[in-house]
């Protein structure tokens, strides 16, 4: 290839220029050189003055100086200097000229000067990380304070739930601050589920964030007999985060937001237009809104207030580091709960608190492969497995098996070569149940049958059961503060029966207006109904009743059959106004919901 001998002319002109430059600047006091004036004054402790930048060069912008303002805060100028602001240049002994009025930056002297500079300083633990991320506008009302004298007045429950936020904040507000949402929402588990991800409502909503099953199932959480992922850490949290950013952008304020997550976006929406209609501000203070609505907001209020300022409130909440509390870690195989816990070398106890998904004693690899273990335990975790796979030890000594025929629970077990105790303990079958035709059930594992559950018997797995005798399903809806024990009492039904059949405890006080099922071993007769009609009770009624007593009142009333006919359609109206389902499975899908906000 030809060179160019100008290239190597330019080159060297070019180099000789430079050095020159630099030589000549570092040895005159009459040129400016940016790099002596700057580096000379740190080094001189007698002094403790910057040089001033000489007359010369007085039109030069961005040099890098700063100087003290009135207010003592250091700010850096960009503006030229003039000759004025040059005045006094005083001689150190090295012949460095010096300005008195400038001064170099120090800690005392700084001062941040615009709220959008972030600082340097790592947070001292969750609670401090919190509070750097509010966003919210904050709520100032009577409700705000009685919540904040209620929580001021129970320090230890604050305590206890603040030590079980210790394993799941941090995820939490990390989430949060990836996806720039107020840090505020952290809190917001504190008032859904005490941060108990095995928490359950009256309306059946489960976990932290209190998601209803129609609900889950919307945000893709996965709900069959092996796991419930609205109990699941991760994938609760992130279908709470994104229904919450779905609301703030259908509403555009975090308020109204969170109303909806608790009441549900269709009646919020209908407030705002009740009150848009008459002319009265739309805020979320000003809408007429349920009770546990209206102090839903301030209780977080509340405990954001609180973290703001512990002393002010004379409670201190425990030390939460700002480091993750768990790893994730992969399972290839079928695994026993307790011989992860194992090999982890945690409890049964902590294990679920991380894992509360899995209902069952064995985790599917095909269903979720992945589990949650404390940060430390998770390479102890791992180091273990390896070692046992080596070995050849088994990992799992439950599997999973459809069944081909309706079965009851003394056949089933018989044909899974288990007792029929052990088979309704794991499965979770109350009595007098048979056991449907394509139900999953959970057995033990065989010598013979060593493989994994497959992906399409764990994805769609499902437990239908339907009563042993023949017996009519009947529902009816809770009056004001009745319990399991009332309603079993009413129809003469066990206590235990009836809370099995609504998947609900012995001692459980029904929501008025909550669909409740029965499946009595006879028909209720229609007198008892009346009866328990006339005591103000809720009656249950069958259809083939409500047409039996019509047609004897009308019958003994001697009336035509013609009339007969116009009175019973008349009287549709009346067994309309009472739930009835004459199926002989308990099916749970097609309950009648109540008015129960989609959360």
């Amino acid at each position: 290839m030809k060179k160019n001998p100008k290239y190597f002319f330019f080159l060297t002109a070019g180099l000789v220029a430079a050095t020159l430059t630099l030589i000549t600047g570092c040895a005159s006091t009459d040129s400016y050189s940016p790099w002596a004036d700057y580096s000379s004054p740190w080094n001189n402790e007698a002094t403790g003055e910057v040089a001033a930048v000489p007359a010369a060069n007085a039109g030069a912008k961005g040099l890098g100086y700063y100087a003290p303002s009135n207010e003592g805060a250091i700010i850096p100028s960009d503006e030229p200097l003039s000759n004025d602001t040059l005045s006094v240049p005083a001689q150190s002994a090295a012949g460095q000229v010096f300005d008195p009025s400038l001064r170099p930056l120090t800690p005392g002297l700084t001062q941040p000067v615009s709220r959008n500079v972030a600082t340097l300083v790592p947070p001292a633990d969750m609670w401090d990380r919190i509070r750097r991320g509010f966003k919210m506008p904050d709520l100032d009302n009577d409700l705000v304070h009685q919540r904040e004298q209620w929580f001021e007045s129970h320090p230890d429950y604050l305590q206890r739930i603040a030590d079980r936020s210790n394993r799941y904040i941090f995820y939490i507000v990390e989430e949060l601050e990836r996806r720039n949402m107020p840090t505020e929402l952290a809190l917001l588990p504190f008032v859904e589920s005490a941060f108990n991800p095995q928490a359950v409502s009256s309306a059946r909503a489960a976990g932290m964030w209190q998601f209803i099953p129609s609900t889950g199932r919307a945000y893709n959480l996965k709900q069959n007999i092996f796991r419930d992922d609205r109990r699941d850490v991760i994938a609760s949290t992130n279908a709470a985060l994104d229904y919450l950013q779905r609301l703030y952008d259908m509403f555009d304020d975090w308020q109204l937001a969170l109303a909806a997550y608790n009441y549900g976006e269709a009646g919020v929406s209908r407030a705002i237009a009740r009150n848009q209609s008459a002319g009265l501000p739309a805020a979320y203070s000003d809408l007429s809104l349920p009770t546990e609505t209206q102090m839903y907001v301030p209780k977080l209020q509340a405990l954001k207030n609180i973290v703001a300022d512990q002393a002010r409130f004379g409670v201190e909440l425990p030390l939460t580091p700002n480091h993750p509390y768990f790893d994730t870690v992969t399972i290839k195989h079928d695994m026993d709960v307790s011989l992860v816990a194992q090999l982890a070398g945690v409890g049964l106890e902590d294990f679920r608190a991380l894992n509360p998904a899995a209902r069952k004693p064995v985790l599917l690899a095909a269903d979720n492969p992945q589990i949650l273990l404390p940060w430390d335990n998770a390479a102890v975790f791992q180091r273990n497995l390896q070692e046992a796979d080596a070995q050849g030890s088994p990992s799992a000594s439950w599997t999973a098996r459809v069944l081909p025929r309706t079965m009851t629970v003394a056949e089933a077990a018989r044909s899974m070569d288990m007792s029929e105790a052990e088979l309704r303990a794991v499965n979770q079958i109350p009595p007098r149940m048979k056991i449907r035709a394509g139900s999953t059930l959970i057995i033990r594992r065989s010598l013979a049958a060593r493989g994994d559950v497959s992906a399409a018997v764990a994805g769609g797995a499902t437990l239908s059961l339907q009563p042993e005798m023949a017996a009519r399903h009947m529902a009816l809806r809770a009056r004001r503060n009745e319990s399991v024990a009332h309603i079993a009492r009413r129809y003469r039904l066990k206590a235990d029966q009836v809370a099995q059949w609504n998947r609900v405890g012995v001692n459980h006080v029904f929501r008025r207006g909550a669909v409740i099922d029965l499946y009595p071993p006879k028909r209720i007769d229609y007198a008892d109904a009346e009866r328990g009609e006339r005591a103000g009770r809720s009656p249950v009624r069958t259809r083939g009743a409500v047409r039996q007593a019509s047609a004897n009142e009308l019958a003994s009333a001697g009336r035509s059959r013609r009339s007969l006919r116009h009175t019973r359609r008349a009287r549709q109206s009346t067994a309309n106004e009472y739930a009835y389902v004459e199926s002989s499975r308990p099916s749970h899908a097609g309950r009648i919901s109540g008015a129960r906000p989609l959360r």
